[in-house]
């Protein structure tokens, strides 16, 4: 069985290597997906399931911004609580702005699937670049 880190660790990899469904593949049918309040994304907190955050998040976000990335730094782990240190990185489409923004994630997992994630992050420079 895999270690709540390595799965998360194995989300964000999918992510990276263009494979959202590998990625999608890693949570739990009912997963409940919070960005950050004040981020323009919050607007249909909670997000469940992958459909769901498929459209709302990352499709919006490839919608916004050219070359976007969530570049993990950090992992911590405790029992089935994973916090996740990183930055966000891109080029907003419609004013050519970097965004270079960090973020903190909280993710858990049970039994092999994430169930929970929840997003911190610079939500003044997220709205900012709407």
């Amino acid at each position: 069985m895999t270690t709540p880190k390595a799965l998360i660790q194995s989300f964000y990899y999918h992510l990276d290597h263009g494979d959202p469904q590998g990625a999608f593949a890693l949570l739990h049918p009912a997963v409940e997906w919070r960005e950050a309040e004040g981020n323009p994304l919050a607007d249909r907190n909670p997000y469940r399931g992958a459909a769901e955050i498929a459209e709302g998040v990352l499709g919006r976000l490839v919608s916004t911004y050219d070359h976007f990335a969530a570049t993990p730094e950090e992992f911590l782990a405790e029992g089935n609580r994973v916090i996740v240190f990183g930055r966000y990185t891109g080029t907003h489409k419609p004013t050519e702005q970097k965004l270079d923004c960090p973020f903190v994630h909280s993710w858990t997992v049970e039994n092999g699937k994430i169930v929970q994630f929840q997003q911190y992050a610079d939500t003044e420079q997220l709205a900012r670049l709407k």
